[in-house]
């Protein structure tokens, strides 16, 4: 597996999706439960937000955010940025090796 740090950027204040947040939030448990996101959340102030995870690939993981809410109703940009862990807390160590 590889690892990420995808940074999502609103293109619209936060306000104006403030509706999409569950679905938002919905669409990012999908990837919690196959093991892909280690942790997400807003940004302070609220212009994006921040989401640590894992995948097979790039490819993967961006055809992954292609299903979020936000993409799809145009709502937010994506970065994705490879990384490799080298040092981690110790509870890390099964979800950075790929075994959790």
């Amino acid at each position: 597996m590889k690892h990420f740090l995808v940074e999502i950027t609103y293109s619209v204040p936060f306000e104006q999706l403030s509706q999409v947040v569950p679905e938002h939030r919905a669409f990012l448990q999908t990837g919690y439960d196959k093991g892909w996101l280690l942790c997400s959340g807003p940004l302070v102030p609220k212009t994006g937000g921040l989401v640590v995870a894992r995948a097979p690939s790039l490819d993967a993981l961006q055809a992954f955010f292609t299903n979020d809410p936000y993409h799809q109703q145009g709502l937010a940009t994506y970065r994705f940025a490879e990384f490799e862990p080298v040092k981690h807390q110790p509870l890390l160590a099964d979800w950075v090796a790929g075994t959790a």
